[in-house]
Parts: structure tokens; sequence; C-alpha cells
């Protein structure tokens, strides 16, 4: 092994340690109840995270306070720039030029979690992505956010980029309490964009019952997070989950935790969540070498189809066995979540007016026109390298022969034979001399 392979191994080792010793140590988590803001469970909830895509969770309180300081309307028209065209998935894939209403890009942003949505609501609102992430902070720092930084509208990777269990619940808080009127954007189970659906990430609604929001996030040096919201018998809670290994224990994670949550009674002993002590690390942890950098396929977003019980095989770290849950806690039923229920999609356009019946068979016409060609292009592709590779020729050489002995018209047989790379300097040398034979055998037969 050289010096350089060596120092890669090294470095891919110590960075899984301390992801690993991250994950061993149990991640963030906080359970807290809406009304009151106490605190019914906390694990590691004020330690530094990179928050992924719930950062989308203050894009959605920026555009919302412009909303209600009279700056925008619901029904404002976004336009898309290029550099928001450009962003990396997820994504809409929308042209620069596109125009579409704040109503409808926010759905977009909370369900799809697209990635040039959330920077077009950016750019329309303070003109560019550093501008608006100054508003973010500047709402961050106000709330009481202490601990929470944000360098994009997004999510995409920035070492910038970090947050708190704690200051997402904080967040989650005031969009519930500052804009009851706008709760629904965050418990869509899915939009329809044409013929398209997409389903919410968040694997808990339409699953657990009572879930009616939030936000997932996730990207590889954060692992899997969630910020979600239940209610049950009158009572309404908030549930954080960061760094969770997947998108299916991050779900079951968080239901069991609102299980409990929901099994707990608030008394004076519960906390506010303005009083979680500081945690003395400073720097978040990089997720990566044991969510991304490992055998197997690449982690994804959504969660599979899976139904949890007893026998789950929910790693230690997730199990009821780790939460503290402060007040009276009544044990709690284990938690089993089925399938999603069918949900119906809420429509999205582009443009000001939802289209007419005739505008949306249209596009759906185009959508399907669209993907035939890109089908007919892969399978073009396919069929012209499949024939490349069929009348690819092998390397041969010409091999004279003196070995014809009809006598017509002196003419010299020659025979193609393949050629490996190791006879090929003897067979020119033996192929020389033939040739210099050839001109003497045929005087002697004239």
């Amino acid at each position: 092994m050289n010096v350089s392979r060596a120092l890669r191994a090294t470095v891919f080792a110590v960075a899984a340690f301390l992801g690993g010793q991250a994950l061993a140590a149990g991640t963030p988590a906080l359970v807290v109840e809406l009304d009151s803001g106490r605190v019914l469970h906390a694990e590691r909830a004020t330690d530094p995270w990179y928050p992924a895509s719930i950062t989308k969770l203050m894009t959605t309180y920026v555009a919302l306070d412009k909303v209600r300081s009279g700056q925008l309307s619901m029904d404002t028209l976004l336009t898309v720039s290029d550099g928001a065209a450009a962003l990396p998935p997820s994504k809409m894939g929308f042209k620069p030029g596109t125009q579409i209403r704040l109503d409808n890009a926010l759905k977009i942003m909370l369900v799809k979690s697209a990635n040039d949505v959330a920077a077009t609501i950016a750019e329309n609102i303070a003109g560019s992505i550093d501008g608006f992430s100054a508003l973010m902070n500047a709402h961050a720092q106000r709330l009481g956010m202490t601990s929470s930084h944000f360098a994009n509208p997004h999510g995409l990777p920035d070492e910038r980029n970090q947050t708190t269990a704690r200051d997402m619940a904080i967040l989650a808080r005031a969009l519930l309490m500052e804009f009851p009127e706008h709760q629904d954007l965050f418990h869509i189970g899915a939009v329809q964009f044409g013929r398209r659906i997409m389903r919410n990430t968040n694997g808990l609604i339409g699953r657990y019952p009572g879930a009616d929001g939030m936000k997932t996030g996730f990207i590889c040096s954060s692992g899997f997070n969630v910020v979600a919201t239940a209610h049950r018998d009158g009572r309404h809670l908030i549930t954080v989950v960061l760094g969770a290994p997947s998108a299916n224990e991050r779900t079951m994670k968080a239901a069991e935790l609102f299980d409990r949550g929901f099994n707990s009674k608030v008394n004076f002993t519960n906390p506010e969540l303005a009083a979680l002590p500081a945690s003395a690390n400073t720097t978040p942890p990089d997720m990566r070498p044991v969510i991304c950098d490992r055998r197997g396929p690449m982690p994804q977003e959504e969660d599979t189809p899976v139904v949890a019980e007893d026998n789950s095989n929910i790693p230690n770290l997730f199990s009821s066995d780790v939460m503290a849950f402060a007040g009276n806690t009544q044990k709690p039923v284990r938690t089993v979540l089925g399938p999603r229920a069918a949900v119906q999609p809420e429509r999205v356009w582009i443009g000001l007016n939802p289209p007419t019946s005739a505008e949306l068979a249209a596009q759906a016409a185009a959508e399907e026109a669209a993907e035939k060609t890109r089908l007919n292009k892969k399978k073009s592709a396919a069929r012209k390298k499949s024939t490349n590779q069929a009348t690819k020729k092998p390397d041969v050489k010409p091999v004279i022969e003196d070995g014809d002995k009809t006598k017509s018209k002196g003419r010299v047989s020659v025979t193609v034979k393949p050629v490996t790379g190791q006879d090929k300097k003897p067979t020119a040398k033996k192929d020389q001399k033939k040739a210099e034979a050839a001109p003497k055998a045929k005087s002697s037969a004239n």
C-alpha cells in the first residue's frame, strides 16, 4: 500500500470512528409540549448539528413573516433564476424564467423538499442567497435560537450551517403559534404537478395517528433529521430527531418518542426550552463515514413501506431503554406503524392561475411525449453501445504461409490469425523469413 492510500485509509478510519462515537453516544432527540413549551424529553438537545433540509422551516418562517407584514401575498409570483435552476436535487427542474406563486412554492418546498424552489423563494424575497441568509439569522436570534446559523435557504452542505434540536423546537413552536392560519402547509400528504405526484418525505404523515407536520432533512454529514408534530386528546407535541442512521429509524424513533410523550404528564419538574443547558460542543459531528461511506446502496430520504412491531431490528440507541422522560410517565404501548394511508394529492402549478382542464390535458400530453422521447433516447443509446461491442474486431496480423502447393499463377496463400500480445514480436520475425522465402519458391516452380 503506498503512502497516499495509507493516509486516506487512516483519515477514513478516524472519521468513521468519530462519527461512530457520535452515533453510539445517542444522537439528539427532544420532545416538547407545544402550548406550555415544557420539555418532556431531552437527549443531547443543545449539541450542534447540521440541519440539512429542516433549514426550509426557517425559509418558511421568513416568507410567512413577509406575508404577515404585507410585503408579500400568498399569490405573489416568484421567478426562477439561473442559479436556482442549477442547484442539485432534490429539485423540480423548473427552467430559468419560470414563475410560480408563493403558496405553491411553499407547498412544493415542504413536501418535495425542492432546493431550486427554496432558492427561488429566497432570491425573490431578499434579492440574493446571502441577503436571505441574513434575514434567517436575524429571525433566529430574535426567536432565541442562539446556537443556529444559516448560510443558505435549502440546507445543502455548507460548514457554516448548524443548529440544535432545542433551536428547531423553538422554531417549530413559533411557526405553529404565530401562523396558525398556515398550519395546513406542514401536513400535506402529497402534491401533484401535471402528471407527477410527489409524496411527503415525512414518514409519520398518514401512518402515525395524529401526525400533522412538519419537515424532514438529510445530507450525508447530518444523517436523517426530522422536526415532527402530532396531536392527541387535546395535547400537541413537537418531536425533533437528528442524526438517525436511516429514514425508517428516524420515523420509528420519532413515533416512539411521541408515544412516550403522550403517556407523560407535564408538571413543574419539566424544564422550559430556554432552560436547557448549553452544550460543551461547538462543532457539528460529520456523520458521513457512518451514513454514506459504507458498503451498500446510497441511503434514501424516504421511508420504505415496512411495518415495525415488537420484532423491530432498530438499534438499541433508538429503543425506549435509553429514553429518560421527565415528569410522571405511564408505560407506553409499543409503537406500530403500518403502510401509509392513501391521500388525495394537492395540485400545484406554475403561473398565477390554476390550469384549466384543457391546459392540464395539454401539459399531460407534453409530459408524456417528453417521457417517451427520453426513453427512446435511452433505448437508442443502449442499442448503439451493444452494436459497437458486437462489431469490435480483434487485434490481428497477416501470417503468410507457403503451404499452398497449387501452382495458380504463383499466388501466395495468406491466412489471418489472431495474435496475442506475447506472440506479436516472434510472429513478425517468422513472417519476415517466410515472405523472403516466397519469391524463391516461385522461381523454382517456374
